[in-house]
């Protein structure tokens, strides 16, 4: 605890002030953080003795403020938000008495930083299915308390749960996903207050991270297996159905059933085999038009014309859902990040995991909430 030496300024004047004065030379003031290597991840607190705090700053080398309260009887004021490593902060209080003091401390550095990546990027325009979606550098351990500091804010209040999951690459990632598909028009904003928690095993947060999006078209893109045809909905009607080959059945051919969600779309790329597991007759190496990604594990969407004569009769493809050249080109124009992929009738090889790209959305909405780390 650290006893601040306070610096008075009294106005001068007829009459003897030498009382009030005397009274507020010293006031005793603390701070509980001190000196060069400051424990991070508390509030700071500024105590006074005797009387009552008027004012408290608290800032950051950049000037940026820790908000906090002076308590109901003048005695504490309590920072809201906590410490950050690493981090050198001054401190400025006063006092009803006309008191005043200054003080400085550094919080120690951290032993490593934890960083994320957002999804969707700011000021974005996606599909009904699009979940937020934060993926973290290093494990988290508390996920309780991370989970704490993310704001969700929606126009229409939309009902929906944070949910942790593993991503594909096996990074710890937490999404908040509606409780059932977006609305269109909805705006969506994060505010992740993570500056200065730490995610566990001294792997720390040095800064807040935000993102921002709205709901586009109501569309849902609805592979069937059976008919082999892939149908764009949008407000609930049908706005064109295309022949298609989807994956081969009974193997690690077949493709993904239930929901996926459209990550990205990669136009003209390079598919190679190797990269899905597929070696010997099954081997391909192709450049492949419009495609759109569905899954981490390589499924897409995308034009296939080497597989003509199967559209619409035959699934005969590695697992991804394949189009003329001109149909794929067609659902590329029309399709939209975050647009939901429903495939359902049989030969699927079963849905995807939640982190396999957004696949949450094969699970029930009690499960999904079950995944949070505050229930």
């Amino acid at each position: 605890m650290a006893v601040l030496a306070a610096a008075l300024t009294a106005c001068s004047g007829g009459g003897d002030s030498s009382g009030a004065a005397e009274a507020a030379e010293k006031p005793k003031i603390s701070v509980n953080l001190s000196g060069q290597q400051a424990e991070a991840g508390k509030p700071v607190q500024v105590s006074l003795a005797d009387g009552r705090l008027k004012q408290v700053t608290v800032a950051d080398d950049k000037g940026t403020k820790l908000p906090g309260k002076v308590s109901a009887n003048g005695s504490t004021w309590t920072s809201e938000r906590k410490a950050a490593p690493g981090t050198a902060y001054r401190v400025e209080a006063s006092t009803d008495k006309g008191g005043s003091a200054k003080a400085s401390f550094r919080t120690a550095a951290p032993e490593q930083v934890n960083k994320v990546t957002l999804a969707p990027g700011k000021n974005s325009t996606v599909g009904i299915a699009q979940p937020l979606s934060i993926t973290f550098d290093h494990p988290v351990r508390n996920k309780a308390e991370v989970e704490k500091h993310l704001k969700v804010t929606t126009s229409d209040n939309t009902t929906g749960s944070w949910g942790w999951i593993k991503n594909h690459d096996g990074k710890d990632r937490v999404d908040w996903r509606p409780k059932e598909y977006w609305k269109s028009g909805t705006k969506v904003k994060l505010d992740a207050r993570l500056n200065g928690i730490d995610s566990g095993g001294d792997d720390w947060f040095v800064r807040d991270y935000a993102t921002n999006f709205t709901v586009g078209r109501s569309q849902v893109v609805k592979v069937n297996l059976d008919s082999k045809t892939t149908t764009l909905t949008r407000d609930g009607k049908t706005v064109r159905s295309l022949p298609m080959s989807a994956g081969t059945p009974g193997g690690e051919k077949a493709s993904w059933g239930g929901t996926s969600v459209l990550m990205s779309k990669e136009g003209t790329i390079n598919m190679r085999s190797e990269t899905v597991g597929l070696t010997g007759s099954n081997s391909y190496d192709k450049m492949v038009d419009y495609s759109m990604r569905l899954t981490w594990s390589g499924m897409y969407a995308h034009a296939a014309p080497w597989n003509a004569s199967y559209f619409g009769n035959t699934n005969h493809s590695s697992g991804c859902v394949g189009m003329s050249t001109g149909d794929a080109g067609w659902l590329y124009r029309e399709a939209q990040i975050g647009d939901p992929f429903e495939v359902t009738g049989s030969g699927s090889k079963g849905v995807p995991e939640p982190g396999n790209g957004y696949g949450e959305w094969n699970l029930s909405w009690s499960d999904w909430q079950a995944k949070s780390a505050l229930n």
